[in-house]
């Protein structure tokens, strides 16, 4: 970053609150769509556009008696919040309501559908598809999920309110993140394993496989996915993600440019995208493209794009064209198994040094892509990378073990006989299997005690603290006026010599602006 001084965020706090967010596509090449994304807001109205705005972030406990504590009182609330509104299944089973409008109709469920298949009296079946081989295997992921679930279960923490107290089974499949091998591998699980619930991973592999579950009314949660789609309340109720949403993470970048732009006083300032070639590029860049042509500094931005398979080992074509273009900020749209090669190729061709500002995505942060073992040599050129963290809370930072939580978590992960500080991340598997673990809990305290009908109400009513994520980020849903979970980041660089992400000013929380996105393969947006 040479000697650029890092602003504090309240910079980009107001360019966000001072534009309309943006949707995920255009239309054509002069008007962006503005058809999802989050909602108008100004610098005087920063409220959620929901009627019932999420809690106050709270102060984070130092204790886990004190953690457990606070999520037993907001389970608590949201439980009651639902009796008080009168929310569930009706007498007759034919209709689930919930928050701001909720409403699934059960009796389109397919004939023979229970509420409780993949439950016994002492079990829950969970299936899930992840690639735990090849390119983009993820098996810390799992391993994260299952300590939380094991632990859980030993606590009996799964009682309800009919008195069974139940362990989680966590039934999982290798679909070696191959789209073509995930919709076979679901059919047996929901077939055969007969799950109560489902985890899938990735975008393309999702997309195979959400409408059959959403038509089979089966849960469908913690997708390790940002795609806008999973946000889909009315058409597909059953499906919920559990990552920043690519939507949020690029208009944050568009302000963070505006943000920055005075450092650059003269002439056209050029912002150069490598994105992959699928629907997570197409929506990431039109985005950041859609933010940038109604920045009031649009006259000034250039924008110069390449594209790159997510199959492909290298990306030294594109990089070379992209540093052609002498590009001020370079925002990297690809997959978690090539951030690494993008890393050391903007090392060889000069970009590391040229480029004042470099972004690697939120999900780069899945695999690492920073460490010295992952870029070789001393790390170097990794160095000073920005990221948008979703999250914030690492529990391979040393900067956060003396963290209550991240103590916990370590310690879970180290009982299992696992290195908390392999490669990988531990923490999306511990986050979502914490999120799940919550979520069985709240659907278990719910008349007629868990059923799917249940986990789903419980879902779309979340607002509790997740301890993965820094203070002044929330966890929320509200029925069908706010269906993501995470529309929160902090800004963050890579300190080589220390090996640990570096927080930059306070989280941003933009928790119940992004509207649902009911997703139109066929044109690419959010219809």
């Amino acid at each position: 970053m040479g000697n650029h001084k890092v602003r504090r965020l309240g910079a980009v706090v107001v360019g966000l609150a001072s534009i309309g967010l943006v949707g995920c596509g255009s239309d054509d090449s002069d008007a962006a769509s503005v058809t999802t994304g989050a909602t108008s807001t100004t610098a005087s109205d920063t409220s959620a556009t929901s009627a019932s705005a999420p809690s106050a972030p709270t102060e984070r406990p130092t204790s886990m008696a004190d953690w457990e504590a606070l999520w037993a009182e907001e389970r608590a609330a949201i439980v009651q919040r639902i009796a008080d509104e009168g929310w569930g299944t009706s007498a007759d089973d034919s209709t689930l309501t919930g928050p701001e409008g909720l409403t699934v109709d059960l009796t389109a469920c397919p004939s023979g559908w229970s509420g409780t298949e993949g439950l016994t009296d002492t079990g829950i079946k969970i299936g899930q598809t992840i690639g735990l081989s090849g390119i983009y295997a993820y098996p810390t992921i799992l391993d994260g999920q299952r300590t939380v679930f094991d632990h859980y279960s030993s606590e009996g923490a799964f009682e309800d309110s009919t008195g069974k107290t139940r362990t989680i089974e966590l039934i999982t499949r290798d679909d070696v993140t191959d789209p073509g091998r995930t919709p076979a591998l679901i059919d047996e699980l929901i077939d055969s394993e007969k799950v109560f619930a489902t985890i899938t991973a990735a975008s393309a592999n999702t997309f195979r496989v959400y409408g059959k579950l959403n038509d089979r009314c089966i849960p469908h949660s913690v997708i390790s996915s940002g795609h806008p789609a999973w946000g889909d309340p009315v058409n597909h109720p059953w499906t919920t993600g559990f990552q920043l949403s690519y939507i949020t993470e690029s208009t944050i970048w568009g302000a963070f440019i505006d943000a920055h732009i005075d450092e650059f006083p003269d002439g056209t300032v050029t912002v150069a995208t490598l994105a992959l070639d699928n629907d997570y590029g197409a929506v990431a860049t039109g985005a950041l493209d859609a933010y940038l042509k109604q920045s009031e500094h649009a006259d000034r931005l250039e924008l110069v794009s390449e594209k790159v398979d997510l199959a492909a080992p290298v990306v030294t074509d594109q990089m070379t064209t992209l540093a052609s273009k002498d590009p001020d900020f370079l925002f990297v749209m690809v997959g978690g198994g090539q951030c690494s090669t993008v890393i050391n190729e903007a090392a060889q061709n000069g970009m590391k040094e040229s480029v004042t500002y470099k972004f690697l995505p939120n999900v780069c942060l899945l695999a690492g892509p920073t460490t010295k073992e992952a870029v070789g040599g001393d790390g170097s050129s990794a160095d000073a990378w920005w990221v948008v963290n979703g999250g914030g809370v690492d529990l391979e930072d040393p900067n956060q073990f003396d963290d209550a939580f991240v103590a916990f978590a370590r310690e879970l992960i180290e009982s299992a006989g696992l290195d908390p500080d392999a490669p990988g991340d531990y923490g999306s598997g511990v986050g979502s299997g914490w999120l799940i673990s919550q979520v069985l809990q709240i659907a278990g305290d719910l008349p007629g005690g868990l059923t799917r009908s249940n986990y789903l109400l419980a879902e779309r009513t979340m607002d509790m603290t997740n301890p993965m994520l820094l203070e002044g980020m929330q966890l929320t849903m509200n029925g069908n006026a706010d269906p993501y979970l995470f529309e929160s980041g902090v800004l963050q660089t890579w300190d080589a010599a220390g090996q640990a992400w570096v927080n930059q000013g306070d989280p941003i929380d933009l928790s119940g602006r992004s509207e649902p996105c009911a997703w139109d393969g066929s044109k690419g947006v959010c219809a």
